[in-house]
C-alpha cells in the first residue's frame, strides 16, 4: 500500500505598503500574487501585514509601530518565514532581523527560492546559482551576525571583518566562474539554433501560469511538464511542429512576471535567445485572470528589454473557458460598469478590435476549443514568413482550406 505524502508547508506571513504610486487595489492584487509564489514554494500564508506610507521606511521599509506589530505575531503564531512584497536592500533586511526572529524574504528571494526548485538541467541551475550570487552579495555582511568588526582600546585591534571578506572574494570568484559556464553553454545552444536549418521559427511568450506548457503539448504533441503553479517551465522547450504540411520550430520559454528581479533578466538573456531569433511570437493570455491587461503590459516592457517587441505577433487569449465576468442586477443603479463586467464579445469590440481578426484569437488550450482557428492561423502566418524566405517554395504549401480540400480527396 503507498504511504500517503504528507507536505509540510511553512507557515508563512507577507508584508505591502499603500503609497502615492500603489493603491491599496494594485497592492492587494501584488499580494495576491505574493501569495500565489509563497504557496508554489512551499508555504502557507497565515496573514496579510499592510501600511499607508507616503514611501518605504528606508531602515525597516514599513514603520516603528507596524514593525512591532509585526513581531508580536511572528511570536504569538509561530511564523517561520516573513515575506516582503518589494526588493529590501541590505540595510533594512539586516535592521528587520535584529527585531524579528525568523526567517525575512523579499520578493525577489522568493521568485530566486522557486527557479532554484524549479531547475532540471545543468543550464537552469547554473543561471539560477548566478542571479542568486548577485543577490547575495551585497548582503553577505548582513547574515554574518557573529563577526561584526571588533571593539578598540588596547589589546582589540584586529583584523576586523577578514571572514566577511574571503566570502565576498569567493562569491565573486563564483560569479566569474558561473559566467565563463555560461559563455560555454551558450556557444553550444548557438550552435543548435544554427543547426536548424531555415526552418521558420516559433516562439510562444507570455505571463508566468497563462497555458504556454499546455497549449505546447497540444499543438505539438509534446509532453511538456504542466502544473497550476508559477514558473512551471523554466528550460526552453523547442519541438519540430507540423500544421498540414508545413513544418516549423515552436518553443516554449520561461514565464514572466511584474517586479521580475534585475538578477533573473540578466543570467536568463540566454534563454530567452529563443525568443530574440524567433520569426514570429504567439503572445499567451490568460484571459480569466482579472488583471491580465497588466499581465501584457508586463510581458511588452520584458520584450523591450531584451530588444524582441519589433517582431511579428499574434495575441492568443486562453482559458476562455474558465473566464466569468461581474454582472449588474437591472434594478442596480449604483454600480458602475467596469471592464470586469465585459463579457467577451464586448472585449472583442475594445481595443482588442484594433489589433485585427488575424492578430487577435480566442481558444481554450485545455478543451481545444476554437483549436481549428488557432491551427489555420498559426499556419497563415508560418506560410507567409516561408515564403516570403523561399518564393520558389510557394507551390508546396497552398492556403489552409486548399490543403483541407487536398486532403479530403
Amino acid at each position: 500500500m503507498l504511504e500517503k505524502e504528507v507536505i509540510n508547508f511553512e507557515k508563512t506571513a507577507i508584508v505591502g505598503i499603500v503609497t502615492q504610486n500603489q493603491s491599496e487595489e494594485k497592492l492587494n492584487e501584488y499580494l495576491d500574487e505574493l501569495e500565489f509564489l509563497t504557496f508554489t514554494a512551499g508555504g502557507e500564508v497565515i496573514k496579510r501585514f499592510s501600511q499607508k506610507m507616503e514611501r518605504p521606511n528606508p531602515k525597516t521599509f514599513v514603520g516603528t509601530g507596524k514593525i512591532d506589530e509585526i513581531n508580536l505575531f511572528v511570536k504569538e503564531n509561530n511564523i517561520s518565514t516573513l515575506i516582503f512584497d518589494d526588493e529590501l536592500t541590505p540595510s533594512q533586511q539586516k535592521n528587520i532581523s535584529k527585531i524579528i526572529d525568523c526567517k525575512i524574504l523579499d520578493r525577489t528571494n522568493l521568485i530566486l527560492d522557486i527557479f532554484a526548485q524549479r531547475a532540471e538541467t545543468s543550464y537552469a541551475r547554473t543561471q539560477v546559482e548566478l542571479a542568486q550570487c548577485q543577490y547575495l552579495l551585497p548582503r553577505l555582511s548582513g547574515l554574518w551576525t557573529h563577526l561584526e568588526r571588533q571593539k578598540g582600546g588596547i589589546g582589540m585591534r584586529g583584523p576586523g571583518e577578514t571572514e566577511i571578506e574571503t566570502d565576498r572574494r569567493i562569491v565573486r570568484d563564483r560569479i566569474s566562474l558561473l559566467k565563463d559556464k555560461i559563455k560555454t553553454i551558450d556557444k553550444q545552444m548557438g550552435v543548435q539554433r544554427s543547426n536548424r536549418g531555415a526552418m521558420v521559427r516559433v516562439a510562444l511568450v507570455g505571463y508566468t501560469n497563462v497555458g504556454k506548457s499546455t497549449l505546447m503539448n497540444a499543438i505539438g504533441k509534446s509532453d511538456v511538464f504542466v502544473e497550476n503553479k508559477l514558473f512551471a517551465t523554466l528550460d526552453t522547450t523547442v519541438r519540430k511542429v507540423v500544421i498540414k504540411n508545413l513544418p516549423f520550430l515552436l518553443s516554449d520559454t520561461v514565464g514572466f512576471i511584474r517586479k521580475l528581479p534585475t538578477q533573473l533578466v540578466d543570467s536568463f538573456k540566454s534563454t530567452l535567445d529563443e525568443v530574440r531569433e524567433a520569426d514570429l511570437l504567439l503572445h499567451i493570455v490568460d484571459i480569466s485572470h482579472p488583471e491580465f491587461e497588466d499581465h501584457i503590459a508586463s510581458v511588452n516592457q520584458t520584450l523591450q528589454d531584451i530588444k524582441a517587441h519589433e517582431k511579428p505577433v499574434i495575441m492568443v487569449f486562453n482559458k476562455i473557458d474558465a473566464y466569468k465576468h461581474l454582472t449588474i442586477d437591472e434594478d442596480d443603479l449604483m454600480t458602475e460598469k467596469t471592464p470586469r463586467h465585459f463579457t467577451l464579445e464586448e472585449w472583442k469590440t475594445t481595443w482588442m478590435h484594433r489589433l485585427g481578426e488575424d492578430n487577435a484569437l480566442f481558444i481554450s488550450a485545455a478543451n481545444k476549443e476554437n483549436f481549428e482557428e488557432f491551427r489555420e492561423r498559426v499556419y497563415e502566418a508560418v506560410r507567409q514568413i516561408h515564403i516570403t524566405r523561399f518564393p520558389y517554395n510557394k507551390f508546396l504549401y497552398p492556403d489552409y482550406k486548399d490543403a483541407i480540400e487536398k486532403e479530403e480527396e
